[in-house]
């Protein structure tokens, strides 16, 4: 009998302030393997973040605006009976930071004419101060879960 492993390799920090949310938000950020540029992209978005905000620190900022676009609720398809139903069930950790993840990018990819690192510090300033298209993300599922909260039993 052998020992269980995990095959997942462990994610380095940013070299820059350390974080790897920080890292894995990079790497999400990344087009065609240009990691320099996803770097460039977010370091310039924090400095404008923190030229912004002169009491906290940038990395802190995007902590925890990262934080409020996690949802703690999400909607998901059940079929029963031949019916489908949404069904309101908890999001686990790991699937919570994606999912913010996900939203922090796609509202900064769907604004158009200024250059990302601008629109970034924007949606990051945006979500820490619990507003933005990221924010507005969470809350309308967060609303879905409610409005659905009926079908609660259906939970697997």
């Amino acid at each position: 009998m052998g020992r269980i492993t995990s095959s997942k390799k462990q994610l380095a920090p940013d070299p820059k302030y350390g974080s790897i949310l920080a890292s894995k938000f990079v790497n999400c950020l990344m087009w065609d393997g240009k990691k320099s540029t996803a770097l460039r992209v977010f370091y310039d978005a924090l400095d404008v973040i923190g030229q912004r905000i002169q009491d906290v620190e940038p990395i802190e900022v995007f902590t925890q605006a990262m934080e409020n676009v996690k949802p703690n609720i999400e909607v998901r398809s059940k079929r029963v009976g031949g019916a489908s139903y949404q069904v309101p069930m908890q999001v686990k950790k790991s699937r919570q930071q994606s999912l913010a993840i996900r939203w922090m990018l796609l509202a900064v990819r769907e604004k158009k004419g200024r250059p990302s690192h601008e629109k970034l510090a924007n949606e990051l300033v945006a979500a820490y101060n619990k507003q933005g298209v990221a924010m507005t993300r969470r809350e309308n599922v967060h609303r879905m879960a409610e409005a659905n909260k009926a079908f609660a039993h259906f939970a697997w």
